[in-house]
């Protein structure tokens, strides 16, 4: 039996947008859309800081995944590509002003990711922030500094914090954009990892062929 190549896969801003600006519109009174926004921290921008703790208690006390909402694509292409893949997904846990609370986040995630993909088993959950020790054939995140450079395809996910990565980061990086639009990433994902006729690469024994 062939062994298939490895997959790593981001599951927030990738797989799915979380309910955290849920939150922060429920918290604030808004009505903030996620292409309002170009810096990653979405709080830092948008609670004032004699809030902040405040709405730190406000989310410890939610599901973040109740109301997350599946990017265009992600199931349909996540199954096709476990044809070809072994997809383990790889996503921090840890909330850095709650630490406390960081146990409920996981659970939530692992209660989502079962019911929302239960065909990629719990065994092939990473849940981790050292990404940088993690190696595999390809990787797919939505944040450049989580890409390592070990792996031997590296895919940037389109997301509304890194439409301003230029051309010559990724370049120096070898990372592959996949488009600069999250409404269509995982279409573009599919076409760099699916399409026999993909100028991009072929994965043959973990080496990247062009």
């Amino acid at each position: 039996m062939i062994q298939k190549p490895n997959l790593l896969l981001d599951v927030d801003e990738v797989i799915c947008f979380e309910g955290f600006l849920d939150a922060v519109n429920d918290f604030l009174g808004t009505t903030y859309q996620i292409d309002d926004f170009t810096d990653y921290f979405i709080d830092e921008v948008t609670i004032p800081k004699e809030q902040f703790q405040e709405f730190q208690e406000f989310i410890r006390k939610r599901n973040l995944y109740e109301t997350a909402k599946l990017l265009p694509g992600a199931q349909e292409t996540i199954a096709a590509l476990r044809e070809k893949y072994e997809i383990f997904f790889l996503s921090s846990c840890v909330n850095p002003f709650d630490l406390e609370g960081s146990g409920k986040l996981f659970q939530d995630k692992y209660n989502y990711l079962r019911s929302t993909l239960p065909d990629i088993h719990p065994g092939n959950y990473i849940f981790t922030s050292a990404k940088h020790l993690i190696h595999a054939n390809v990787q797919i995140d939505d944040l450049l500094k989580n890409l390592n450079d070990n792996n031997t395809v590296q895919i940037l996910f389109p997301s509304y914090h890194n439409r301003d990565v230029t051309e010559e980061e990724l370049a120096k990086r070898n990372v592959i954009r996949a488009g600069t639009d999250w409404r269509h990433g995982w279409e573009e994902v599919g076409k760099i990892l699916l399409d026999e006729k993909s100028p991009v690469y072929t994965l043959k024994r973990g080496r990247r062929e062009t």
